[in-house]
């Protein structure tokens, strides 16, 4: 049977503290007498207009505490909820990875301006962060997702609107951006802001070596479309003078259906394997095998989460060696296989007020999963303690975001 764990009492909220601690697993403490592994600042956007980044520090228990508003340098936008003019709050961007870390730097969409921001952030005070050049327009519309390569110096951006498809573009830490390259179109028939959250794209990664991206575009079932795994390969050559080695993408990627598969959504690079965790959010999940070299993607094993609305996001915890996933209209979170997919436990949540979670990630010992809200319910992001292992997770903490960032606000890094 699977486990699922209650919340004995409300969590309580605490605007702008670290309040509504709750406490660490009590079968824990004397293990956890030495320092818990955690990281030292999460970041998300606001994707308002302006857009900004909100970045709040990590404390030695994992919680966090009110850090620091800096403005993107472009506008936030989101996208339309299954019609033209209704706009989607939350998860208007319908997608993963909105904001990402390479190295001391940080990736930043700008949805309603079609451009791509870059930061350094201090190694002394990670809530610093300092605009590297200027953002940098994408060659398409509704930049959703980006992923970086420290490694290649690259990043690479995901758009869904009318102008649709993925670009590249190389980083340097002095000079910042540099030019996009030319788009690898994706023909979604899509409008600006694009009508959602199906037949969008939904999220870009790079492969564990950083050779390849991947990017994981929705089908949309009620019209019989297709999605697919997009494998785009990272080239090298040498530069002109020939005293240095210069990274780029590929011009052509790979596409490929995994069979039973049909609104990809947020994935999870299974460390040490070929392998990768997608939520899907037409059933749940799947184990995808991805040959890199041929761009084929096959599911290996699929699993249907009951009551599920639309499972859509993902983070693979090392402290657990398991994969956690979100669904943005029930407020749940459900700790799977990394090796199966199948279902290892499944933490009740509606004691916190949220009516659902969407961007997710882990960091050493802890768990963050941000649930926006629709405007009615407050902003909030949830602290997890993983330390008991798998089938353990536990709230510590609820972190209110109002006056940071509201309904619009998406994805979520840590360093």
């Amino acid at each position: 049977m699977t486990p699922i764990f209650y919340l004995a009492t409300a969590i309580l909220l605490v605007q702008g503290t670290a309040g509504g601690v709750i406490g660490r697993h009590q079968l824990n403490r004397d293990k956890n007498d030495a320092c818990p592994q955690t990281g030292t600042a999460l970041y998300l956007i606001s994707n308002d207009a302006p857009n900004t980044i909100v970045a709040l520090p990590i404390n030695e228990d994992g919680t966090l505490s009110t850090g620091t508003i800096t403005p993107s340098g472009g506008d936030g936008a989101v996208s339309f909820a299954g019609k033209v003019g209704v706009p989607a709050k939350p998860d208007g961007l319908v997608s993963q990875s909105s904001l990402t870390i390479a190295g001391q730097h940080m990736f930043a969409v700008n949805a309603g301006s079609n451009t791509l921001s870059m930061f350094a952030i201090s190694p002394k005070d990670p809530l610093r962060l300092k605009p590297v050049g200027s953002p940098v327009s994408v060659p398409g519309e509704f930049p959703n997702t980006v992923a970086a390569s420290a490694k290649n110096s690259l990043v690479c951006v995901g758009m869904s609107g009318a102008v649709a498809g993925i670009s590249c573009g190389s980083f340097s830490a002095q000079t910042g951006l540099g030019r996009m390259d030319s788009l690898r179109s994706i023909p979604l028939g899509q409008t600006t802001p694009p009508v959602g959250p199906t037949n969008t794209v939904s999220h870009a990664f790079f492969s564990e070596d950083e050779s390849t991206l991947l990017t994981m575009i929705k089908g949309d079932p009620a019209t019989n479309k297709t999605g697919f795994v997009s494998v785009l390969p990272i080239q090298k050559k040498r530069s002109c003078r020939g005293n240095s080695v210069v990274s780029s993408a590929a011009q052509k990627d790979m596409r490929s259906t995994p069979g039973g598969t049909a609104v990809l959504f947020g994935s999870q690079i299974i460390p040490g394997t070929n392998k990768v965790f997608a939520t899907d959010a037409s059933f749940g999940a799947a184990i995808l095998d991805v040959d890199l070299s041929s761009g084929r993607a096959k599911a290996l094993s699929t699993q249907k989460i009951d009551g599920q609305s639309a499972t859509c996001w993902s983070a693979f915890a090392p402290a657990t060696g398991t994969v956690f996933v979100t669904d943005v209209a029930v407020p749940r979170i459900v700790e799977m296989s990394a090796k199966n997919a199948s279902i290892i436990s499944e933490t009740q949540l509606a004691d916190t007020g949220a009516s659902g979670f969407i961007d997710l990630k882990a960091s050493g010992e802890f768990l963050y999963a941000l649930a926006p809200g629709n405007g009615t319910v407050e902003p909030m992001i949830l602290v997890m303690d993983l330390s008991g292992g798998p089938a353990t997770a536990k709230p510590i903490q609820t972190f209110s975001l109002q006056g940071m960032a509201g309904a619009n606000a998406q994805g979520i890094a840590i360093i």
